[in-house]
């Protein structure tokens, strides 16, 4: 009986279809090679180990694989693991679709993307409409797929998008309260302010995030997003003033140096969407803690939480 992810136990034997996520080939203290990789389904994912490795595994093994393993679930620090004893590549016989094995969003993404043109054609502001449309459909293509990172929050099939999707609904309503935002500014800033990340992960139409582009490793997704906006805005003749502070809400939306932002928001949208982005982040990570943990019971750390542990006081039917 096939097992998803969600519903592994420790100390119990399962097996399943799941999609390669990650990999790493490394030798043991005895000499040895191994397998440490991430599997993944629709309901989670789990550290796993190959401690049989044959010589061709390293070829045959990818990220972005589908693969048929048997294993024994364990525990270590607290978090369950996976020790594979049979893996195999699935074929035709097994009848598989790969894509109801990937991670993604709750929406389609054709959807979601149909409802971001839509907000944007609706902005009042004709110069950030024209720009905003221009860099939305340049990267369609990749948008509906693409990850918001390659792990954390939002790093499943079409992400991104959905990132974007929960953000411009929580601006939209906080626009309602401080009705002395730019709704337009605000919303632009949500559409761009991770735009780059398309291109600074190398990711394929699974949304599966192999590594870091050159540009991406060296500049990073806020400087690469600071230059598309510049660029396009030239190209486009956009006010020279717009453009700037399109250029400081990406450059800002990380607030501290450390984490990539050398200028602190210096208008209230800015402000906002730095926070509206940390609440979504924050939220989509916390939700997923609480999909393995019952009534009562406390989650695993949550690295990006500073390792707290949330305490899950729903009922079962609710968490």
């Amino acid at each position: 009986m096939e097992k998803k992810i969600s519903e592994f136990v420790v100390g119990e034997e399962v097996q399943g279809f799941y999609i390669i996520k990650a990999l790493n080939v490394k030798t043991s203290s005895n000499n040895k090679k191994y397998l440490d990789f991430t599997l993944a389904d629709k309901t989670g994912e789990v550290n796993s180990k190959l401690w049989d490795v044959k010589d061709n595994y390293e070829e045959l093994y990818k990220t972005g694989v589908l693969v048929k393993v048997r294993g024994n679930v364990t525990s270590w620090q607290n978090v369950i693991q996976l020790k594979v004893t049979k893996i195999r590549l699935v074929n035709d016989e097994d009848d598989i679709n790969i894509i109801n094995y990937v991670p993604a969003a709750p929406f389609e993404p054709e959807e979601m993307y149909d409802g971001l043109e839509k907000t944007i054609e609706a902005f009042n502001n004709e110069q950030l409409k024209t720009l905003l449309m221009a860099i939305v459909r340049d990267y369609k293509p990749r948008l509906l797929t693409a990850p918001a990172a390659k792990s954390n929050h939002h790093a499943i099939r079409s992400g991104l998008l959905y990132h974007m999707k929960r953000m411009i609904e929580t601006g939209k309503a906080l626009c309602k309260v401080y009705t002395h935002i730019d709704e337009d500014l605000l919303i632009s800033g949500i559409v761009l302010h991770d735009m780059e990340k398309i291109n600074e992960m190398v990711s394929d139409d699974l949304g599966i995030v192999s590594e870091y582009s050159r540009e991406g490793q060296l500049l990073g997704h806020i400087i690469m997003g600071v230059k598309k906006i510049d660029e396009m805005s030239k190209k486009l003749g956009v006010d020279e003033e717009l453009s700037l502070v399109l250029q400081h809400l990406v450059l800002s939306h990380h607030y501290e140096a450390d984490f990539g932002s050398p200028k602190k928001p210096m208008l209230p949208e800015g402000e906002l969407l730095h926070y509206i982005d940390m609440i979504d982040a924050r939220m989509y990570d916390m939700e997923l803690a609480y999909r393995d943990t019952q009534r009562g019971e406390f989650t695993q750390p949550i690295w990006v939480l500073d390792k707290r542990r949330l305490y899950n006081f729903k009922k079962d039917s609710e968490a």
